[in-house]
């Protein structure tokens, strides 16, 4: 530039405005000193290599690295990067190891402890028990719906075997209880049935057919997999005089007079009780 400059006798604006979009030759080009490095960065990429994996590797900053291959997505199918999350994954086993078996002994001895305390439970425990659970997940009669029958709705399948010793100790003979299973219409209903009855040591043919719940395809839920049951609706019959039991041992429990309890009857006299 400066040679052209003094043997045309112009300014050195007025020659870079002539020269402007005239590529230099070739001969003035010189090679990067890190050409080969990116073309190794690039290699490296194509592998399955992660950009802090580039970056250790060819000794250059990360942001150097990652300038070089940003434009070459990570391919997490890749060998390398399958090889290096079970890497990873045994690393976190290994370290954290020691931490669960002493967690699931801690946890163990809680258990033990519980045992020891809770005992053998008599009718009066139960009776109490079985009453708490049903006040939280069961049925209950409203002013605007006189309905007094008991209906227990759950997912877990433990209190639902403590309810049915709620109802064994309540004289509830097993022919007046009926199971209906809720569940999304993408689960096996039948598979369900089949699970509850085992589950709970009943027979199968005690289950109504299944309440069928629409499905969304975008869904919140986490229960979606295999251990996805759906819901177990139970239902007994005549058991008005038991619903009011359990009503009066909710009022015991919680210091309150009958008369809290007593819902407005319906003007109608063909509420079916």
């Amino acid at each position: 530039m400066a040679q052209i400059q003094r043997r045309l006798g112009v300014s050195r604006h007025r020659l870079a405005e002539w020269l402007r979009g005239v590529p230099p030759p070739a001969w003035t080009v010189r090679p990067n000193a890190k050409d080969d490095l990116r073309a190794r960065a690039t290699d490296l990429r194509g592998e399955g290599w992660s950009v802090n994996d580039i970056a250790a590797e060819l000794g250059v900053a990360r942001s150097t690295a990652w300038g070089w291959v940003r434009h070459l997505p990570l391919d997490p199918d890749s060998e390398r990067a399958r090889t290096k999350r079970e890497h990873s994954k045994l690393m976190t086993d290994a370290r954290w190891a020691r931490h669960r078996v002493e967690r699931d002994a801690a946890k163990q001895a809680v258990f033990v402890q519980a045992l020891a305390d809770v005992g053998t439970l008599d009718a009066r425990d139960v009776l109490l028990l079985g009453a708490a659970i049903y006040w939280c997940e069961g049925t209950k009669a409203k002013p605007w719906r006189h309905v007094e029958r008991l209906q227990f709705v759950n997912t877990d399948v433990t209190l639902v075997r403590l309810f049915l010793r709620f109802l064994d100790l309540s004289h509830v003979d097993r022919g007046r209880i009926g199971f209906r299973i809720s569940i999304h219409e993408s689960a096996d209903a039948n598979a369900a049935n089949r699970w509850w009855a085992a589950s709970l040591g009943v027979p199968l043919e005690s289950f109504a057919r299944p309440t069928i719940k629409r499905h969304r395809v975008r869904t919140n839920r986490k229960n979606v997999s295999e251990d996805y049951h759906g819901c177990v609706i139970v239902t007994v019959a005549r058991s008005r005089d038991i619903y009011w039991r359990v009503e009066a041992v909710m009022a015991a429990l919680t210091k309150q007079t009958a008369s809290d309890h007593v819902v407005s009857q319906p003007e109608s006299s063909d509420v079916r009780l």
